[in-house]
């Protein structure tokens, strides 16, 4: 063992730790736990923690079915709404890698996924850094089959009003997210009612997953404590704007950042372009992946900060890429914002996509196709056209079949994950397509 397992070991001890929860996703991004008790800890850094991998959505076939969780002990922190001070002995998370039998990562586990291709970027010379900006929404209640959610408050994008229920919330999120290692740079209520944004500080990648997969957790526990409910959901409403998870990213060589360049137009280097390039190129095909839900296209079809264009442009919001504004003497800031990402992805496996689709730009020497000046979503369809703008996928349909031809796609998931992430949106689609809406009946019954 290491110093870091060992480190854990004692704050097991002097923490009075009793339950340690091993974490981590199936394909979809659903987050998985198995508790051990701290004795049993010092084995599983050294053997893992066995468990049935064909119980686990995509992760194994029956008969290949036994798998291993190892917990990464740089993941480590105290639950905080388990910290023992209520009386309860105090729980413990780690993240944990998936491994087979013989000790090789498993093909399914979606961290590997991501590991994998960030180790391919290395290779390259480069770190890729990320930075979300996380919406989702608060209802009074749980959601009841076939009503509309009822949002907490009627606020609107940065509000502060002192009847909003969304200001104590997110000071008690933060807090719980700060109390795990998880730095948080911005929070507001954002535009539609109930709705809140966070905002993490930037970190590798990896980690920055790891992040999410905490965010949603800390998110759900803190809205059970006050009586509502949270979801990421990425369209609740028809009317009202979806939570997307905007995502500036960023590559560095070691201490400089490989997007920044002194003189150069928006101070965006080579790489960066090309990197863009590369992002904009296969935008359609890594859709399925970074918008993976069916209700995921009624956010990129609705407007509202939410792109429908493969398109890019500096400080344009419409743009499915936006180069924010270059501030002077913060080159170390220069990043790209990705606007598609949604957030009920599987982080993971979303920035695995980004990462491998920008990769191949710089690798094939990508150019950069023309900057989008103006307000994309006011633009009719031929005038897109006219601009060499193209649409991105209308549905979790079209996502399929753009995605189903995709070598980097496929190249980039591996031969497990990408077979069975389609065969399950397949499924999705179909039980979707098939399902008479509320739209149908309220249309529909009273003339016909």
């Amino acid at each position: 063992m290491g110093k870091q397992e060992d480190f854990v070991l004692r704050a097991l001890e002097e923490r009075d730790v009793r339950f340690v929860r091993l974490w981590f996703t199936d394909v979809l991004g659903f987050l998985k736990s198995v508790s051990v008790a701290p004795a049993e800890l010092e084995n599983a850094f050294d053997e893992g923690i066995g468990f049935d991998g064909s119980a686990i959505e995509g992760f194994a076939r029956v008969y290949e079915a036994d798998m291993l969780a190892h917990p990464d002990a740089s993941t480590f922190q105290i639950l905080p709404w388990r910290t023992g001070d209520d009386g309860w002995p105090a729980t413990a998370r780690m993240f944990c890698d998936i491994r087979m039998p013989d000790g090789s990562p498993s093909y399914a586990d979606p961290r590997h996924v991501l590991k994998r291709t960030l180790s391919a970027a290395a290779d390259k010379g480069f770190t890729f850094y990320t930075h979300p900006e996380i919406e989702f929404y608060l209802f009074k209640n749980a959601p009841e089959q076939g009503a509309e959610p009822q949002p907490v408050d009627r606020s609107g994008f940065f509000d502060h009003t002192a009847q909003s229920r969304g200001a104590d919330f997110r000071r008690e999120a933060i807090t719980m997210l700060e109390a795990m290692g998880i730095s948080v740079e911005f929070s507001h209520h954002e535009g539609g009612p109930g709705q809140q944004e966070i905002d993490l500080r930037y970190a590798d990648a990896l980690t920055t997953a790891d992040n999410i997969m905490s965010f949603r957790t800390v998110i759900r526990e803190v809205a059970l404590g006050h009586g509502i409910w949270a979801s990421f959901m990425p369209k609740p409403y028809t009317t009202h704007p979806g939570s997307g998870m905007h995502t500036h990213v960023s590559l560095f060589e070691g201490d400089r950042n490989a997007f920044f360049e002194a003189g150069a137009e928006y101070q965006l280097s080579r790489t960066g372009r090309q990197f863009i390039a590369g992002i904009l190129r296969h935008a359609s095909e890594i859709s399925v992946v970074t918008n993976q839900w069916v209700n995921s296209y009624k956010r990129l079809l609705g407007g509202g900060e939410a792109p429908s264009s493969i398109c890019w442009g500096h400080n344009n919001r419409s743009a499915m890429v936006r180069v924010p504004m270059y501030k002077p003497n913060k080159g170390q800031s220069t990043r790209i914002e990705l606007r598609t990402i949604d957030a009920a992805c599987n982080p993971y496996l979303a920035f695995a996509v980004t990462l491998a689709a920008g990769m191949k730009g710089i690798e094939e020497g990508y150019e950069l196709p023309r900057e989008a000046e103006d307000d994309v979503w006011s633009l009719t369809e031929r005038e897109r056209k006219a601009l060499g703008i193209s649409p991105l996928p209308k549905s979790l349909h079209d996502a399929i079949g753009v995605a189903e031809e995709s070598e980097l796609l496929a190249e980039t998931l591996g031969e497990h994950v990408f077979d069975f992430f389609l065969r399950n949106k397949r499924a999705e689609w179909e039980e979707y397509r098939t399902q008479v809406s509320a739209y149908e009946r309220d249309r529909m019954l009273p003339v016909l």
